[in-house]
């Protein structure tokens, strides 16, 4: 693999929630970085050829697990076409701001968070992308093939949010969200904050109690469901790590959480219980094509390869990102805590072109229901 020119710029990064194996609980827009530091691996001029001559793939990422990143992603997909792939990592905020503020950005290709994705598209920062290029994405789970469908974004891995209980404290089953709304959890839920990775999928999950299309009334219906989970409810909460503290004390008997957190919060809790429910809800990263790409051939094949069956078997072993190919098969070992199989195919993706419009209105309402 060609050596990687890099020039890196320490700034501060916020804590996020990424999916598959991160650091948990963040801002809705920054689903990806490790908490830590955003680094800019400089790729030199924009011309698409490489110093030694082959070509150049400039890409955006998350920056989790570089090492393995390079080993297992981009080094075999470099012998391949004969290119050098630069990185730019960091979180998702500061990567989108940077990219949205140069008009001669050198990103060809950049990977974000559902929210910034769909941000990205209303602003026109992003190709629309063509997906008889991409002969993988017939393999997409329903879910991300409907998004993509819909011009919403190719996504390469999926998490999605359950329920955690402490059975030694709740008296019956939980099975589905329902159950939250059930007054003999009064005083013992948490539920994410609405400016965290999952917290507008609490506004969908309410819509969805009060059997009302979220569409439909912008939320109306959702937010009167909210104010009647209220008395249930003892804080919400914006790092699910938060919650091992919430659970050890006892001041949390039931909690909504992302299914990358289970291993952390269960490891210091090993009584839990976390329930996928039949119906729960995803968040995905989102891989995009730039207006400024230099090389959309490449970038085509570089999302193509992204979303094959064997590279997603790879980065769900060593980077535990949950894959968005169908084709992809995992022991019941290898797919724990993931959102996989029957779980990634009953997952309702949330639509960020209508969800950021509304967010926030629905910050206000959240704050006026639930945190006053």
């Amino acid at each position: 693999m060609k050596k990687r020119v890099l020039a890196s710029i320490l700034c501060a990064a916020m804590v996020m929630t990424a999916c598959g194996g991160q650091a948990s609980g963040d801002s809705a827009g920054n689903s990806g970085n490790a908490g830590g530091q955003n680094t800019e691996q400089a790729a030199g001029s924009g011309d698409s050829s490489s110093a030694a001559g082959g070509q150049k793939l400039v890409l955006s990422t998350f920056g989790l697990s570089e090492d393995i990143s390079a080993e297992e992603v981009y080094a075999p997909f470099e012998e391949e076409f004969n290119c050098e792939i630069v990185t730019e990592t960091g979180g998702a905020n500061d990567r989108y701001t940077k990219l949205a503020a140069d008009s001669q950005s050198t990103i060809d290709v950049i990977e974000l968070s559902q929210a910034m994705t769909a941000k990205g598209i209303a602003e026109g920062l992003f190709e629309d992308i063509d997906l008889s290029k991409l002969e993988n994405a017939a393999d997409m789970i329903t879910a991300a093939k409907t998004m993509a469908e819909e011009g919403q974004g190719v996504a390469y891995t999926i998490n999605s949010i359950g329920i955690m209980y402490n059975p030694d404290v709740v008296d019956f089953e939980i099975t589905s969200f329902d159950d939250l709304w059930d007054p003999r959890l009064e005083g013992m839920v948490s539920i994410p904050e609405i400016t965290t990775t999952f917290g507008p999928a609490m506004v969908y999950m309410a819509s969805d109690h009060a059997g009302v299309d979220i569409k439909s009334d912008n939320g109306e219906a959702a937010f009167q469901a909210l104010s009647e989970l209220k008395p249930n409810l003892v804080k919400t909460y914006t790092k699910s790590s938060d919650l091992i503290n919430m659970f050890t004390s006892g001041e949390v008997a039931a909690a909504v959480v992302g299914n990358f957190g289970v291993p952390t919060i269960q490891a210091a809790n090993p009584n839990l219980i976390y329930v996928s429910p039949e119906t729960t809800y995803a968040n995905f990263n989102i891989i995009s094509i730039t207006k400024n790409c230099k090389n959309k051939d490449l970038a085509y094949a570089y999302l193509n390869y992204r979303l094959s069956e064997e590279l997603q078997t790879k980065t769900g072993k060593a980077l535990n990102e949950a894959p968005t190919n169908s084709k992809v098969t995992f022991t019941e070992e290898e797919a724990k805590n993931m959102t996989y199989g029957k779980v990634a195919e009953g997952a309702k993706a949330l639509d960020y072109s209508f969800v950021n419009p509304q967010l926030n209105s629905w910050i206000d309402q959240w704050n006026r229901i639930i945190n006053n």
